[in-house]
């Protein structure tokens, strides 16, 4: 990772609300509001803005860690800011706090862990993953 990333450093993402980020389960919407699957997306999505600057041509970044805490709705037409800021920087990663909002009004706020590693060990354990047999339904 480059020495470029600093502690302080933020991203965000802004998205308007649209129905396919409403929570829904068997293909029905359950509410018009912004669905927490869809702000931990988008948290995910600012966390890398953060990272993605500062990988080396042989590093990549994965996510290790999610937390969110899913405060108030957003209803369909709102725009909602996502803002990322790296409170942590190692030599292993950065460790990002998260808060969403819709205009001034706090929506969420979480924490996001993503480790650095080259790109061929990423690789190694993403093949290692699909030749690993999945567990049966009885397990």
């Amino acid at each position: 990772m480059k020495p470029t990333l600093q502690v302080g450093q933020t991203a965000d993402v802004t998205v308007t609300v649209t129905e396919e980020m409403c929570p829904a389960f068997d293909g029905i919407v359950v509410h018009r509001v912004y669905s927490t699957w869809s702000m931990a997306h988008h948290m995910e999505l600012a966390a890398r803005k953060v990272l993605a600057p500062h990988l080396e041509e042989h590093e990549e970044g994965i996510g290790s860690h999610l937390s969110i805490d899913h405060l108030a709705p957003s209803p369909v037409g709102h725009v909602v800011r996502i803002h990322a800021e790296a409170t942590e920087v190692t030599a292993q990663g950065v460790v990002c706090t998260l808060t969403a909002w819709d205009g001034t009004r706090l929506l969420g706020r979480g924490k996001q862990i993503q480790r650095v590693l080259p790109k061929s060990v990423l690789q190694r354990i993403i093949e290692r993953a699909a030749t690993t047999e999945p567990p049966s339904e009885t397990t």
